[in-house]
């Protein structure tokens, strides 16, 4: 087992979280696939994607095409082993109800709204200004995004995120001691360059009325607290 540090205590897990990832990532059946404790589904979502990667974009099918083909070969077996089933004791073939199931699809998609819905308003209290390093920090990031977004196709870049999904926790969570103490070496060399520059350069910068306000406000509470401890002494 590897311990925390040298000096015999942990590292701050990544991101400030307090519970074990699996917990993070909602500790359902998810997570159980992105984290690999069911290898057999993660496994076959890794290489339905590889799969589909390589059709489209390196061997360049096209989607419609193929997905008529696969229609087509779908519609001749269930014909066929329809046909048959009565002459072979054969089971009649029927969709599995996970398939189409409208509690899965509603749980996806109010998933996707709650996940959307957190990062229009957290991008919205970004761009009001109250924190100019988050702000510029995340300006930067987007044009970095954006940067290498542009370097790839749509296909090749929803293929990394996928491996990405795929891989990178289950790492994380075999080696987390050891990410979690570069993280925290990073971070606080990364918070002593930012002092520097918002000692420097950022509080010359003129603040939005929200941040003026925001500050106003911090100052006035700070004055009062000093006003009643002088009364109270």
């Amino acid at each position: 087992m590897v311990t925390g540090g040298s000096h015999g205590h942990r590292a701050p897990r990544l991101f400030g979280r307090e519970r074990p990832l699996h917990a993070t990532l909602g500790g359902r059946e998810a997570a159980d696939i992105i984290l690999w404790r069911r290898k057999e589904v993660s496994a076959s979502i890794l290489g339905a994607a590889t799969a589909a990667y390589g059709l489209f974009e390196v061997a360049e099918y096209h989607f419609l095409t193929l997905t008529c083909y696969a229609a087509m070969i779908a519609m001749l077996t269930f014909f066929i082993w329809t046909n048959a089933s009565a002459f072979l004791n054969l089971p009649v073939p029927r969709i599995p109800e996970t398939v189409l199931s409208e509690r899965a699809t509603r749980q996806v998609i109010l998933g996707l709204h709650r996940r959307l819905n957190w990062l229009v308003h957290r991008l919205y209290d970004i761009a009001c200004g109250q924190d100019l390093k988050m702000f510029i920090l995340t300006v930067v990031s987007l044009y970095i995004g954006s940067v290498f977004a542009s370097c790839f196709s749509s296909l090749t870049l929803l293929y990394i995120v996928v491996v990405c999904v795929m891989t990178v926790p289950a790492l994380y969570e075999r080696y987390e001691h050891e990410v979690d103490q570069l993280v925290a070496r990073g971070s606080h060399d990364l918070r002593g360059h930012l002092a520097k520059m918002d000692s420097g350069v950022l509080r010359k910068i003129p603040r939005g009325k929200g941040a003026t306000a925001t500050a106003a406000a911090a100052n006035g509470s700070t004055n009062m607290q000093a006003w009643h401890r002088s009364q109270a002494s």
